[in-house]
């Protein structure tokens, strides 16, 4: 397994012993031109779901109304995003991230103000659906990106390590600011503060033309262009395990809101989201500092039972303590799963098609988080306090029966669309 990895040039010296790591990868020409945008640019995405929660539920009095509302904005990505993806393989990322940008201000405003002025319900929803479709796919971008910096190079693990311990920090630093804003501000404050920072930071991440990957059209493989991700069994497998880790997002958003307000320390929701966004970002750490023996879609069935566990287990909470570690523990077990899921992508995708796979598994994450939001906050309005907890554990337990049902399709296939190279990922090339 830990064969030398031989090539002509600098990278002659890379081997098992000499594993890659972040400071390797860091060091990677060019990346920091779409690192440092990038950060800048999807920061405002993990303050979406929760400020609509935050702004809705104030002006409403209702959690079930408030969850409706991420939850439209949330399919409507699921939805849109994967176009989006395709677009951007076909026409470039800039073409789809300027306009994308404009539009998402926009709407966020629309709902904003529609909120504040206490408009009916499908009112909210109708401003929702393009809020939700603009959403600019900054993650998929990135991880794009990366595979053209880095080509057939070992390093593709480490970066899909880093890219999730990045969506982390997000999600890390958006409940905090959302929070902060919306109960020290305004209920408004949190949306408002989204949708600016996404127009400013998507702006700066679609000048970065230099390290955005080639539009499919002009590689010379014409068919690719035509051909959907979503037509690759592994990615449908893929698919249904990142919608049980969206509703880990949004049961543990909207509960943790309800616990906090019935407490009445509404300003803990942040500290306690952030914790459980920080066990995921320090787990990705880790992850990605590993030199890993066992195939990615072993490492996905252990990663993923362990995360159905935890997951279980957060409705017996009652404390603010044993929440916040139970928190803790379930965010350590979602990091392996997301960055397992992104490098088997790697190998069975071809890369006309990445950017497209990529938001696909987004939007998996979005769709299941909308619809959690939806079923937890219906479950905190009817049942007793903690009930929206249980959506975590339904949607990662039948995600992982689904997994282990069809787990056999994740092995990356020699023939066909791709053809295997190289050590440590697969590099598609494409092929009659």
């Amino acid at each position: 397994m830990g064969s030398t990895v031989t090539s002509t040039g600098p990278a002659k010296k890379t081997t098992a012993s000499a594993r890659p790591g972040y400071g390797q990868l860091l060091r990677t020409r060019g990346a920091w031109t779409f690192l440092l945008p990038g950060f800048a640019a999807r920061q405002p995405f993990a303050m979406l779901t929760l400020s609509i929660v935050l702004l809705v539920q104030h002006t409403t009095g209702s959690y079930g109304s408030a969850g409706a509302t991420a939850a439209v904005t949330g399919v409507s990505m699921a939805l849109f995003a994967p176009y989006s993806g395709r677009l951007a393989d076909r026409y470039g990322q800039r073409a789809v991230l300027l306009p994308g940008v404009l539009v998402h201000a926009l709407a966020g405003l629309t709902l904003t103000a529609l909120a504040l002025a206490h408009a009916p319900l499908w009112a909210l929803f109708a401003a929702a659906v393009p809020t939700g479709a603009s959403v600019p796919q900054i993650g998929p971008m990135v991880r794009a990106r990366w595979g053209v910096v880095l080509k057939d190079s070992p390093l593709m693990t480490t970066a899909a390590a880093f890219e999730s311990v990045t969506d982390e920090l997000t999600f890390v630093l958006g409940p905090l600011v959302a929070t902060a804003l919306c109960t020290a501000l305004a209920p408004a404050a949190g949306l408002l503060t989204e949708a600016a920072l996404t127009l400013v930071g998507g702006l700066l991440f679609a000048t970065q033309k230099r390290t955005q990957p080639p539009v499919a059209a002009a590689d010379g493989h014409a068919r690719v262009p035509h051909s959907s991700a979503l037509r690759v069994p592994g990615v449908r497998v893929l698919i249904v395990t990142f919608l049980g880790i969206g509703s880990v997002f949004g049961g543990m958003q909207v509960s943790l809101a309800a616990f906090t307000e019935s407490i009445g320390r509404p300003g803990l929701n942040g500290v306690l989201y952030g914790t459980f966004a920080a066990g995921n970002m320090l787990s990705g750490l880790v992850c990605g500092a590993i030199a890993w023996k066992v195939a990615p879609r072993h490492r996905l069935v252990v990663g993923y039972t362990a995360l159905a566990l935890a997951a279980s287990s957060l409705w017996t909470a009652h404390s603010v303590a044993l929440l916040a570690a139970l928190g803790l523990l379930v965010g350590m077990c979602i990091a392996p799963a997301l960055i397992t899921g992104y490098t088997l992508v790697e190998g069975l995708v071809a890369a006309g098609a990445r950017t497209e796979a990529f938001t696909w598994l987004t939007g998996a994450v979005a769709l299941g988080q909308a619809a959690a939001v939806t079923v937890a906050g219906q479950l905190e309005d009817r049942l007793w306090g903690g009930a929206g907890f249980l959506v975590p554990m339904a949607g990662t337990v039948l995600a992982l029966l689904t997994l282990l049902a069809l787990r056999s399709r994740l092995a990356p296939r020699a023939c066909g669309r791709t053809v295997a190279r190289g050590v440590g990922h697969r590099s598609p090339v494409a092929v009659d």
